[in-house]
């Protein structure tokens, strides 16, 4: 017999502002501990050294963070000239020191290489993973497995400030993108190397970055409820944007309750106008309530893929 797991059913999304050096697993699990639900996921790590935009899945939402894993991010970044690292970050060891001689127009010409669809080579303290380990625990154990250089867009790279030898950065990138390998790419191009030494990701899909929250203030969301005599989840379930906003880019589809119930049932329906060749957001009734997503099999039908289990 499975047990059950402990926690409560909520479903929703937590707009998290990480806070530095701490994981984002610890995150995640403190968010998860301070809203009491039965399961948690985040949508793409960040690393310790970076803060900001952390989207954290609460229950049935879970289903639906592979849709933000895949969704564009932006980043500021503050790269440390004349500095290179092991891991393209302040937390490495130093690889080399070289002077900084960078003017300007440089700077601009070495930006511009970045711009547009690119091949990059993912860093080896990156979580991707090879024979089932990511490959930063190969890079700590001292091994290099070679990477293929995958495609990436950097939709936009723009300076935001130029002084001694700190520049800062303003990028929005497509998913997959490695902010720190851009940072060591741009060092070698320059000629004096380059690390991270500051990094907040400050959107992720369309999110709004006033929706974030940081965990001493859902902490203090708790002792006011204490105060107020009151059930903490008073305070805190109003901050759970709704599991559908993951999908809410995607085309809706708005079949009969009728017809969603077969959809409930993993079963097809016939959907006349639906659009082919792309993932369906699935809504029934008038209140348009989200029930899952799908796509179009080849007998012309919405066939479900992922259904919230409500």
């Amino acid at each position: 017999m499975a047990r059950r797991g402990k926690g409560r059913s909520i479903n929703g999304i937590i707009l998290l502002d990480k806070p530095t050096d701490i994981s984002s697993n610890h995150a995640l699990q403190r968010v998860k501990r301070i809203f009491f639900a039965n399961k948690a996921g985040h949508t793409g790590a960040l690393d310790p050294l970076a803060t900001g935009m952390l989207p954290v899945c609460l229950g049935e939402a879970t289903k639906f963070s592979q849709f933000l894993l895949d969704s564009d991010k932006r980043y500021i970044v503050t790269a440390t000239l004349g500095v290179r690292t092991t891991t393209s970050d302040s937390q490495g060891d130093v690889v080399s020191e070289r002077p900084v001689v960078v003017t300007q127009a440089q700077l601009d010409q070495a930006l511009d290489t970045f711009r547009g669809d690119i091949m990059q080579v993912p860093s080896m303290f990156s979580a991707l993973k090879h024979k089932g380990q990511p490959l930063y625990k190969y890079a700590r154990e001292g091994i290099t497995i070679d990477r293929e250089a995958r495609p990436i867009t950097v939709y936009e790279i723009n300076q935001l400030r130029f002084e001694g030898n700190e520049v800062e950065l303003d990028i929005h990138v497509s998913k997959g993108t490695y902010i720190r390998t851009i940072v060591d790419d741009l060092g070698e191009l320059l000629g004096c190397g380059a690390h991270v030494s500051v990094l907040r990701r400050t959107q992720v899909a369309d999110y709004p970055y006033d929706k974030m929250v940081t965990i001493e203030q859902l902490e203090a969301l708790i002792e006011q409820a204490k105060e107020s005599d009151i059930s903490p989840y008073d305070l805190l379930d109003p901050l759970l944007l709704d599991m559908d906003t993951a999908v809410k880019n995607y085309p809706e589809v708005n079949i009969s309750n009728e017809m969603g119930e077969y959809v409930l049932h993993g079963q097809p329906v016939q959907v006349f106008g639906a659009p082919d060749n792309t993932i369906l957001r699935i809504t029934v009734g008038e209140a348009h309530t989200f029930i899952g997503v799908g796509k179009m099999n080849e007998a012309g039908l919405i066939a479900p893929t992922r259904l919230a289990n409500l």
